[in-house]
């Protein structure tokens, strides 16, 4: 048996997959491109763990429009890591308004367009530990909807035309044996990022963002996987910047974007099984919530979603995944999910 379905590899070190794709999310519906994906080591050292890079073009029954670009280098002996974001979105969305309360019938639709660059460049400082310079840049543009909604009636700010940009530093501490799907260490992660006029910002305001995950081998190459995770902001913060709840990796079951403000905590798990060949079921659950002050992330109107999965290697050695899940969230919500890599 090949070791991974893709094209055949350039190099003994490189693994190069391209291939159509047919994709659902509850936010997408169907929608229909391709997609590749790039796995290389830059040295020979196996403690340095596998580079990755992957593109995807798409275009959805819904008129969206996606073009991305993202992945993570690891440079021989991890003195550096550096992983980056890149992306162009033409995409009609829905907004139920501000805040942990937002009702469903109050639902609005609306459009934009965006442009955003993320770039996040770690020095190995330690053994498994790194500091990290973060540069995060968004255009937001064509801001198109309904005059008089929910927009204008809470001031939503980024309701028109803008753009942020915005530079911050990390503390990464690594353990994970894979960058893809590791079945034994952890991450714990914390980052902010500041985002001012004096750096071509329209806004001022200061994000932080907290990331724990943990994973552990149970029995025969069965893994439970836990991530704590905390998306906080204080200032004046845009329609983009905002915490937004749900989605293909996080809240799965609720569409993403379900409910916004500016803060945002989400605690979730999955337990993951290997079946035969190269497929594997997974089974996940999750709680959250979101507020517009930090002393707000309490259990008043807390979230769950729940659900289970299907994956498939695409790649065996270097732990890539193609994932099928399908989640509830709430009373009203529930989604399909067709993905590459898994949700954390």
């Amino acid at each position: 048996m090949a070791d991974s379905l893709s094209l055949p590899r350039k190099a003994s070190n490189r693994t190069l997959l391209v291939l159509p794709l047919v994709a659902r999310s509850i936010e997408t519906a169907w929608s229909f491109g391709l997609a590749g994906s790039l796995t290389f080591r830059l040295t020979d050292d196996s403690t340095t763990r596998t580079s990755n890079s992957q593109a995807l073009a798409l275009y959805s029954v819904k008129q969206q429009f996606v073009v991305a670009l993202n992945g993570a280098t690891y440079f021989p002996g991890e003195t550096y890591i550096l992983n980056h974001q890149l992306s162009y979105s033409y995409f009609p969305d829905k907004f139920w308004g501000l805040g942990k309360a937002a009702p469903e019938e109050a639902v609005e639709n609306y459009t934009f367009r965006q442009y955003y660059i993320y770039l996040h460049l770690q020095r190995q400082i330690r053994r498994n530990q790194f500091a990290g310079l973060v540069y995060e840049f968004q255009r937001v543009l064509n801001v198109d909807y309904e005059g008089g909604g929910l927009f204008d009636k809470q001031a939503v700010a980024g309701r028109t035309p803008y753009h942020v940009s915005g530079v911050g530093l990390s503390y990464t501490y690594d353990t994970r044996n894979s960058a893809f799907s590791p079945n034994r260490g952890g991450l714990f992660q914390v980052q902010f990022n500041h985002f001012a006029p004096l750096l071509g910002s329209d806004y001022q305001y200061t994000n932080y963002v907290l990331d724990a995950r943990l994973f552990r081998q149970i029995g025969r190459q069965q893994v439970l996987a836990l991530q704590a995770y905390a998306f906080l902001n204080s200032g004046n913060v845009p329609l983009r910047s905002l915490a937004s709840f749900g989605g293909a990796n996080s809240m799965r079951g609720y569409y993403d974007g379900r409910y916004r403000d500016r803060n945002q905590a989400v605690v979730q798990a999955e337990y993951r099984i290997p079946l035969f060949w190269r497929l594997g079921a997974v089974a996940f659950g999750s709680v959250g919530n979101v507020a517009y002050n930090v002393d707000e992330l309490n259990f008043r109107q807390l979230k769950a979603a729940y659900g289970a999965g299907l994956r498939l290697a695409l790649n065996r050695r270097e732990r890539l995944n193609l994932r099928v899940d399908y989640g509830f969230g709430g009373t009203t919500g529930s989604g399909l999910y067709f993905q590459l890599g898994e949700a954390f």
